[in-house]
């Protein structure tokens, strides 16, 4: 359990200025309470890490005091920059949930930044959004509390499941989601399991997945026409909503090289707030998938939590 120590917390009337310490500020469901950059929008609260601050202090040649950068809540104790949206920093019943790393420079129309040529804000800062609102003060811990990435991997195969073949296409998705979830500073658990090609079993697997939320669940095996192929099948009937575009492109993209690929059933979804995708059950067939895949898992996750960082 990570702590993280409230050193000020400030606010301003107006936009483009340093905001001014206060002794306390309260939160609601659009911000900070009489603070300009409150509103209905993904961006409502910003902290800044001292430690930023004192690296930029010393490039500055000067001290650089709270609010300076414009954050709302001035904070030590973890490196804030290296969270990541959906991440939450909880105090009692207040809850806040990191929407967005950084931003755009104002360049000439930031004050920092025509003092000395750069800003700390828009590369180390972080923004949140008030899911329970509350009161903050200089003195306060937040919690800090990664959103942990709960990734389930099924591998449908008969002759795996009795231990007649090593199981290789599991094992190589589970390496490539660890390696795409430390790129994006997202914390994780993998479970994997291998099933035999049993609609029944397959069917029970998933609905606990959702019932236990997880964030997204990955099949190999079975997306072909052969009789035992039959992930697709019993996949599709639970989707709340298909994501057809991203086996679209993978189809056409693998089946100018090979036309096998045409073949491939496979499918991509969400059950709830699980997003799910089939894939094949060969090595190559993973790799190619998961390429794709992975480019899209991040505004899949942000767009079922109801954040637009397009705003």
């Amino acid at each position: 359990m990570t702590k993280v120590d409230i050193l000020s917390v400030n606010i301003s009337n107006k936009k483009g200025i340093v905001k001014k310490p206060v002794p306390l500020i309260k939160l609601n469901e659009i911000g900070v309470t009489n603070d300009a950059h409150a509103g209905n929008w993904h961006r409502q609260v910003s902290l800044l890490a001292q430690e930023s601050i004192d690296k930029f202090s010393e490039q500055a040649k000067r001290k650089i005091e709270f609010g300076e950068f414009a954050e709302n809540i001035t904070t030590r104790g973890i490196t804030l920059h290296k969270t990541a949206p959906l991440d939450r920093f909880i105090m009692g019943d207040m809850i806040l949930e990191v929407t967005q790393i950084g931003k755009k420079c104002h360049g000439d129309n930031c004050s920092i930044f025509r003092e000395i040529g750069n800003c700390v804000m828009p590369k180390e800062g972080i923004f949140c959004r008030v899911l329970k609102g509350g009161e903050l003060k200089a003195g306060d811990q937040l919690e800090y509390q990664p959103r942990i990435m709960k990734t389930l991997i099924i591998t449908l195969s008969d002759r795996a499941s009795r231990g007649e073949y090593e199981d290789k296409s599991g094992p190589l998705l589970k390496k490539m989601a660890e390696d795409f979830f430390k790129s994006k500073n997202r914390h994780f658990d993998i479970e994997t399991i291998i099933i035999p090609d049993n609609e029944k079993q397959l069917k029970s697997i998933l609905l606990k997945a959702q019932a236990e939320n997880y964030d997204m669940v990955f099949t190999t095996g079975g997306t072909g026409i052969g009789p035992k192929d039959i992930t697709p099948d019993v996949v599709k009937p639970l989707l709340t909503k298909e994501i057809p575009g991203i086996m679209e492109l993978i189809r056409v993209k693998y089946g100018m090289e090979k036309a096998n690929a045409l073949v491939s059933r496979g499918i991509a979804g969400i059950m709830g707030e699980t997003l799910i995708y089939t894939l094949p059950g060969s090595p190559k067939a993973v790799n190619e998938y998961c390429v794709e895949i992975f480019k899209t898992i991040e505004h899949s996750l942000y767009m079922l939590n109801e954040l637009d960082l397009h705003a």
